[in-house]
């Protein structure tokens, strides 16, 4: 029974150190664990795959950095998708702090490896104060609310803004958020406009959601890193959110082989303590 007593006096910080290396090695070499596909994250991107190629889409960066690990692998593969059919992207954010600036930094980087020319092919609008009156002026004018992209060149000054006026020009909504922003994109765009619109969350909005889903308004939905990696698997590309999966299921796998264990050694002990 000595060995189990080992086992129970173990050092806890080789306990720390298993845990980090089961957190990293998937950052390092790619596990490729199943990722299994819920029919929110297919319904996302089959509403997006059936559009006609070239059409307009708008993609909105409603999150806060604090949120990134979970919302911007869905940005990520959400452009990725977009510009594989090459759409052309519209995007903006309803989050003055961090969201216009993550949108113009995964936008640029994206684009580049497409190929993508800014102001043609994809345009950051970027943020305006009082979401609520935002959605309801894109309604009747973009131009309205938004004078000047990002960098403040003016709408008129953009090729692919001379064809985009309003909802009208616009075939479909995924919206990336981490907050109730997204549930005015569905009572207002949706519901008021008519606007398809797609859902991209953190784990903790997402429940809420399935509700839009039932009755229709919601056109799709991604959960957390889970969903981010169903939509990197249905696109193709192994990212971070990917990864990310890869490390949560190491590390379970690992809590419960210490649970297995420690328990193993209690009883083992235990024993051997009631027969001396």
């Amino acid at each position: 029974m000595a060995f189990w007593e080992k086992v129970s006096n173990i050092d806890r910080r080789w306990i720390y150190l298993l845990v980090a290396i089961a957190v990293f090695f998937p950052m390092i070499f790619i596990m490729q664990f199943p990722v299994e596909l819920t029919p929110e994250a297919e319904q996302l991107f089959d509403a997006i795959n059936n559009l006609p190629d070239s059409s307009i889409v708008m993609l909105t960066f409603d999150y806060y950095p604090s949120a990134m690990a979970e919302t911007r692998p869905m940005s990520i593969a959400a452009l990725r998708h977009m510009f594989s059919k090459n759409m052309k992207v519209v995007t903006l954010s309803n989050i003055p702090l961090g969201g216009p600036t993550i949108a113009e930094d995964v936008t640029r980087a994206i684009a580049k490896e497409y190929g993508k020319v800014y102001g043609a092919d994809y345009v950051n609008l970027g943020y305006r104060a009082n979401y609520t009156a935002v959605m309801h002026g894109l309604a009747s004018s973009i131009e309205s609310i938004f004078k000047a992209d990002f960098t403040g060149t003016p709408l008129k000054d953009l090729p692919l803004m001379q064809k985009v006026k309003n909802y009208n020009d616009i075939r479909f909504i995924f919206v990336v958020a981490d907050n109730a922003t997204i549930d005015y994109w569905i009572s207002i765009v949706n519901a008021q406009y008519g606007i398809p619109v797609g859902g991209g969350v953190t784990a903790v909005v997402a429940p809420k959601m399935y509700a839009f889903i039932e009755t229709g308004q919601l056109t799709g939905l991604l959960g957390g890193m889970k969903g981010a990696a169903e939509y990197e698997k249905l696109v193709n590309i192994t990212g971070t959110a990917t990864r990310g999966m890869d490390s949560q299921s190491m590390v379970h796998f690992l809590i419960i082989f210490f649970v297995v264990v420690g328990n193993i050694a209690y009883f083992a002990t235990r024993k051997s303590e009631k027969g001396h």
